[in-house]
């Protein structure tokens, strides 16, 4: 991945290169195969994981190399 494909975060606001792939989906409407993918640096992992969780969306952190 070059410097200009590198993912910026999705938190509101922060314009920071992420760090982490969030991969998330919401069961009541999308089965197993549709999976969204949000972006976080280190400083927003913990809060749009828990954004997510707190919803019931099943969620997987993956470090971005």
């Amino acid at each position: 991945m070059t410097p200009d494909e590198a993912p910026v975060c999705s938190a509101r606001g922060c314009r920071d290169d992420a760090t982490w792939m969030l991969l998330w989906r919401n069961p009541k409407i999308h089965g197993p195969e549709r999976v969204k993918r949000w972006a976080a640096c280190d400083e927003h992992l913990e809060s749009l994981r828990g954004f997510l969780t707190a919803r019931g969306f099943p969620c997987e952190a993956r470090k971005v190399t």
